[in-house]
This record gives C-alpha cells, sequence and structure tokens, in this order.
C-alpha cells in the first residue's frame, strides 16, 4: 500500500516539474521573440530642424503598389515629451501637430553649401594601328 501512495505522490511531483519546464520555455519564448521584435523596431529621435515625410494616411484606402504614401518634406519646429511633434511646410506656411509614428527621417537630396569640386573630362585620344 505504500508503494502505492509513494508512486502517486512521485508523480505528482513529476508533472510539477513538467509544468514548471512548460512555463520557463514559454518564458524563455516570449523573451526571446520580444528581443527579435524589439531589434526591428527603430528608434525615431526628431530635433528641431530636422527633414521629415509625413504619412498619409488616407492614401492606404486606394490601391497602388507603387504610389508613395509619404508627403514632401517638412521641418521639425518642435518636439513634445507626450510623441507630438510640431511640423511646418518648407516654406513656412503649414505648421500642424502630428504623431510621432507617422514621421520617418528624410535622407534624401539635401544640398550642400560650401565648395565643390569639379572634374572635367577630356574626350579619349584613340591611337590607330598602322
Amino acid at each position: 500500500m505504500e508503494s502505492v501512495g509513494t508512486s502517486r505522490v512521485t508523480e505528482l511531483h513529476e508533472l510539477e516539474e513538467f509544468r514548471f519546464q512548460a512555463f520557463a520555455s514559454t518564458r524563455l519564448y516570449k523573451e526571446r521573440m520580444k528581443m527579435m521584435h524589439e531589434k526591428h523596431i527603430l528608434d525615431r529621435n526628431f530635433k528641431p530642424g530636422d527633414l521629415v515625410l509625413l504619412y498619409n494616411l488616407r492614401l492606404k484606402f486606394f490601391p497602388g503598389k507603387l504610389k508613395s504614401r509619404w508627403s514632401r518634406p517638412f521641418r521639425v519646429v518642435q518636439v513634445f515629451l507626450s510623441g507630438a511633434v510640431e511640423i511646418e511646410s518648407e516654406d513656412g506656411t503649414n505648421r500642424f501637430k502630428v504623431n510621432r509614428q507617422r514621421l520617418k527621417h528624410y535622407l534624401g537630396m539635401i544640398e550642400e553649401k560650401g565648395e565643390k569640386d569639379v572634374m572635367y573630362l577630356e574626350e579619349p585620344q584613340y591611337v590607330s594601328e598602322v
């Protein structure tokens, strides 16, 4: 009779051990997936004066694979702690607040002022075979 009781207790301990291992493996899986997900999230820190593009939400309802849903470059005026960013158009006429998630840095054609190196190329001269 005692052997039946001890076997029952050992089965309960094994079951508890199995549950603990399952809990530990799910916790490790969640941590690993969170780390992989956060690796792909870009940290977008904007400063006043930065050029940014604005995502136009209304354009997502129109079909078109090659249509860009990002609007022209805007200049950041002020960044708020709540996540809002005040932007204005480059000519300074329109000024409004948007959510930080709708912005991304503009990496395009910024003209640098200063000296430019210019190299003039000459026409190649071919040597004719005689």
